[in-house]
Order: structure tokens, then C-alpha cells, then sequence
């Protein structure tokens, strides 16, 4: 998908049957939930089972949390307190298991580039082991249960995440989310619901989980994520036809080389302007895998979860030395 789709994420939410949900539960009652679905995990036949990491946000700094939302491993909400709350972390991040968030089970599997099939058939497979030995909550008439009615059915959430910097500079984003409501997909910024759309980054989603099989959903995002994907790189072909354009990407990444001190959200829209570049074939001198692994580390928590506490300054100055040693 010429390096569009960033991102590839299925998440699974799941309850056990014998336990209310965890809005109803204390932290003793959290955390034998927690204990009862990490053995489980553990103990499946998944090869996925003994290259896991269990972690308890509990044991977590304040920075680490941060790091983890940064990193689009958890959920802002996941992180807020640490009661009875853990995590199943594969050690190459491509399965991230909350417990105890909204439901007991958020299971989310990610894959790089446009990777929805691949993503669902490993999120399914592992979803079935782990009912065998867990007994989800499921109704007959509306599917899995869940605690937020919104996720009810399939409890399912596919997206992916867009590079779309000439669609938003054309301010046709906007325009497209009206109409995408209508199809039961939605398009916000790349940490959900209320985020910006730092660095031209969007996350398209399904909403609708209630009387649609999991496929159909994955099929109606595809389809959809296709034709976004297509405006994109056409109008990514016009805008840098012009010097102006061309102009404002090499500039991007002298900054990035040289800057000596640089914001979190100066270096990712320089960041955008030069994964751009290297779409449209003006950068060959870096890949747009090496941007986004800049992207994330340059981060504020993930800058404090490797150094420690920092003011402002002191990190823009870090940042600046990461991304310098990167590029140059």
C-alpha cells in the first residue's frame, strides 16, 4: 500500500462468564481474574506462549505507563490506576494482552503495513484457545458481552493506521469522516477517540460490532481503507510536483539532521514531511520504517522511561541528539 498504511491493529474484547465485569470487581477480585487468564495464557497451545512478558501496572513508573500509551501498547484508560490491572506483552510487541481495562480481556494483535487478515487469523486462533480454557460471556442473540454496549456482538475492533499528509493538507480529512460514519467506520487520530492527528497520522476503525460477522467487518474496512489510500497517493502526486512542496521536505530534513534542541510535535510534523519525501522518491537516504521508529522514540514518557525525569528543555535537546544520530 506504498507505505500509506503505517499500521495494522485487531483488538478482541473478551469477560469471563463466572465473574462480573471489572467495573464491578474490588482488586482482590481483579487480580484472581488476572491470575486465572495469565495461566491460561500461559498454559495454551500458542507459540506465542513462552515468548510473553507479564507486567503489573502496579510495578510500573509514571513514565513507563506514559511509554507504553505512547507506543500504542495500552490504553490511556488502562494506565490510570493499577488496581488489580496487568499486561501479557509478546517480547517482539506484536500481542498485547490488557487485563482488567474496560472488559477483562482486551487482546490486541498489531502487524506492520496493511496486514488485517494476518493480524484477525492470529487474534482468532489465540481468542479460540484461550475460550476453551477460560468460558467466555456469550449470548446467543448479542454475541460476546461486554461491558460498554457499543462493543457488544463481536467485541471487535479492526483499524489501521494512516499516513495522510496531503489529504490533510487539503482539509479533505474532515470532510471524509462524514461520510465514513455512514458506512460504520470511523477515522480519528492515531490514539483514538479525542486525539490530534500529530505527525498526519490517522487510525480508521470499524464501529459497528452488533449483527456484522468479524469478516464483513474486515472486508468493509479493507475496501475502504483501499479507496483512502488511493486519494492519498493521488494527491500526493500533485502536491509534489510543486517546488514549493519540494522545497518544505528537503527543508524538513536539514532541520531534523542539525536541530540542536526540537518539540515532540515539531519533530513528528518534520518527521511527516520527510516520510513523504521518501514516498514521492525526493529522500532515498532513509526508509520510512527508520522514521517510524523515530517517531516513537522520541516520544516525552518513552524520552524519561530510558533517562529519567527531564523539564521540557532537556528533552527537546535529547530528542534532537536521537534524531541526529539517526539521520546522520
Amino acid at each position: 500500500m506504498s507505505n500509506i498504511v503505517i499500521e495494522t491493529r485487531i483488538r478482541l474484547a473478551r469477560n469471563l462468564k463466572k465473574y462480573p465485569f471489572p467495573i464491578r470487581l474490588g482488586r482482590a477480585g481483579k487480580e484472581e481474574v488476572a491470575n486465572i487468564i495469565i495461566d491460561a495464557v500461559k498454559n495454551s497451545n500458542s507459540p506465542l506462549a513462552d515468548e510473553l512478558d507479564v507486567i503489573w501496572v502496579k510495578d510500573l513508573t509514571e513514565y513507563e505507563r506514559a511509554s507504553l500509551v505512547e507506543k500504542r501498547l495500552v490504553s490511556p484508560e488502562f494506565v490510570s490506576d493499577s488496581d488489580g490491572k496487568a499486561l501479557i506483552l509478546s517480547k517482539d510487541r506484536t500481542m498485547s494482552i490488557m487485563l482488567n481495562e474496560e472488559d477483562h480481556i482486551r487482546l490486541q494483535i498489531f502487524s506492520k503495513g496493511f496486514e488485517l487478515d494476518k493480524a484477525f487469523d492470529i487474534a482468532d486462533k489465540l481468542d479460540t484457545l484461550l475460550d476453551e480454557n477460560l468460558e467466555f460471556a456469550f449470548d446467543e442473540s448479542l454475541g460476546y458481552l461486554t461491558q460498554c454496549p457499543t462493543n457488544l456482538g463481536t467485541g471487535m475492533r479492526a483499524s489501521v493506521m494512516l499516513h495522510l499528509p496531503a489529504l490533510k493538507a487539503g482539509r479533505a480529512v474532515s470532510r471524509i469522516a462524514g461520510n465514513l460514519q455512514k458506512l460504520g467506520l470511523t477515522i480519528r487520530g492515531a490514539f483514538g477517540e479525542g486525539s490530534e492527528p500529530k505527525g498526519a497520522v490517522y487510525q480508521l476503525s470499524n464501529q459497528v460490532t452488533l449483527g456484522i460477522s468479524e469478516k464483513s467487518a474486515i472486508e468493509n474496512l479493507k475496501n475502504i481503507a483501499e479507496q483512502l489510500v488511493k486519494r492519498e497517493l493521488d494527491a500526493q502526486k500533485r502536491m509534489s510536483a510543486s517546488i514549493e512542496a519540494q522545497d518544505k521536505i528537503m527543508r524538513s530534513l536539514g532541520v531534523l539532521k542539525y536541530a540542536r534542541q526540537i518539540s515532540c510535535d515539531e519533530a513528528l510534523e518534520l518527521l511527516s514531511n520527510v516520510r513523504f519525501g521518501i514516498n514521492c522518491g525526493l529522500i532515498d537516504s532513509i526508509g520510512v520504517d527508520d522514521v517510524d521508529k523515530i517517531a516513537e522514540k522520541i516520544r516525552p514518557a518513552t524520552i524519561m522511561s530510558e533517562n529519567g525525569e527531564m523539564s521540557a528543555e532537556q528533552r527537546d535537546k535529547v530528542r534532537a541528539e536521537i534524531i541526529n544520530k539517526a539521520l546522520l
